[in-house]
This record gives C-alpha cells, structure tokens and sequence, in this order.
C-alpha cells in the first residue's frame, strides 16, 4: 500500500489536481490539515473512508497513522495545503516513512504564490524587470533561519521576493527590506487566496505594513515585494516574437511559460 503526500491547493476545493483528486477517491484513509483544507474536498473520499483531522496532533501521531492504515492494507492520503514542495513540513514525514520502510508518492498542487499572483493578476517575471522569485519566509521563535537567508541578505538580490507565514510580520519585513528596494517599491497581500474570502492589500513599501495592520490579516496570507508587481513599460518576451527564428521548434521553444 502507498502514502499518497497530495497538495490539496491554496484554497478553492476545485483547484485541487486531477490526479491529487483521483488519488483521493481512492484511499481508504485520509489524513488532512483540518485548519488549511477545504472541507469540500473531503467528499471526494470514498464514503467508508476513515478521516482523521491532523491540526493538533503532533509529527509521532501522524506517523503512528499514516504507518498503521499501510499495515492495515489501506492507501492513505495524506492531503496538505498549497504544494508539498514548500512549507509543508513534507520532508519529515517522508523520512520517517523511509525509515519504516513505507513507500509514499508525491502529489503536487497549486501553491499559495501562483494563487497570490493570479489574485493580483500579474506575472511574477516580467522581461528586462525581473526574471527572478525568492520564495522565503521571517525567523520565528520556533524556527530559526539558515545563515544567510535573512531578509536583509536575500533583498540585496533585488528579486521579487513572496513571503509566507509573515503577515504579522509586515513591519518586520518592511523594516529589513526598505535599504534595498526602496519606499516606492510595489508591494501586496493576498490573504485567503482563491477563497470566497479572498482579500487584495496593494501598495508600497512605505504603506503596506499599515494597510496590513487596518485589515487585521494575521494568517493565510503571502507577502510579495518586487518591480515586476508594478511593471508597465517593459519590452515583450522573445518567446514569441516574430523576428524569433522558428525552424524546427513547434513553436513554444520548450520554455516553461507557454
């Protein structure tokens, strides 16, 4: 039997997968982040499904689950908000899985930053502005940074920077990066991305933390800071230019934006 790590998405039941919503209607268990993962989601289980809500038990107890219903014969899904890839707390629980000799797939899903963008309806690289993003997060108590991925090193980059979990951050953030972007550099908040709750901050460096601080968002929000949030005048893409040279291609050139 196999562990099925499935993103679940940012927000919005239907942006869930094909192939994460499959894997689900086919687990006979279901380990879920009660706090993050839409409800609805749920009704994609096969109605003998055992669900079992994940936001206060600790990383032994999931463990001790999802190992149990792989002995007990079951596929399990384990279903994560966003994209495993990032910010999941994924990396722990496979290794544990490899040590008691569990076999687990991968499921990716849409992350929160794509569902960010998407709500400000901007491309995060735009040509000759910034074809660079840092996905990061701030030092919390629990969880310290590595060396050198503090917020004063990475803005040296000039990259458009997302941060997660930061939002009751924002004056920390806005203080650490104002000597490299500058007071007039663009900058949002998504909160709730994709959800019917959804909510859109814009502004700048110099007023973000307080539109921030005004909206009382706390949690469940993406920080984005960077030149491409406000690019207007900026030349096209090569990718599809006409003076491009398309002999032998079909067309897209294999770039990842097509």
């Amino acid at each position: 039997m196999t562990v099925y790590f499935i993103g679940a998405g940012p927000g919005a039941a239907d942006l869930i997968t094909l192939r994460g919503a499959r894997r689900l209607a086919a687990c006979g268990v279901c380990l879920y982040a009660g706090s993050l993962v839409p409800r609805e989601l749920l009704a994609e289980c096969p109605p003998d499904a055992r669900l079992i809500d994940t936001a206060r038990m600790d990383l032994d107890g999931i463990t001790a689950e999802l190992v149990r219903a792989h002995e007990e014969g079951h596929d399990v899904a384990r279903l994560h908000s966003g994209d495993p890839s990032v910010f999941s707390a994924v990396a722990e629980q496979m290794r544990r899985l490899d040590a008691a000799g569990v076999p687990y797939e991968v499921v990716p899903g849409v992350p929160a930053f794509a569902a960010a963008a998407a709500a400000l309806k901007r491309e995060l690289t735009v040509p000759t502005v910034g074809q660079t993003v840092i996905l990061t997060r701030v030092a919390q108590q629990a969880t310290p940074m590595p060396p050198g991925e503090d917020l004063a090193t990475l803005g040296k980059s000039g990259a458009l920077l997302v941060l997660h979990l930061a939002a009751r951050y924002a004056d920390r953030v806005v203080a650490e990066l104002l000597p490299h972007y500058g007071p007039d550099c663009p900058a949002a908040v998504v909160a709730m991305a994709s959800r019917p709750e959804e909510l859109v901050l814009r502004g700048t460096l110099s007023d973000i933390a307080d539109r921030v601080r005004e909206a009382g968002v706390v949690r469940t929000a993406v920080i984005l800071v960077g030149r491409t949030l406000g690019a207007e005048q900026f030349g096209d893409s090569h990718l599809y230019s006409a003076e491009r040279d398309r002999g032998g291609e079909d067309g897209h050139g294999g770039a990842g934006g097509c």
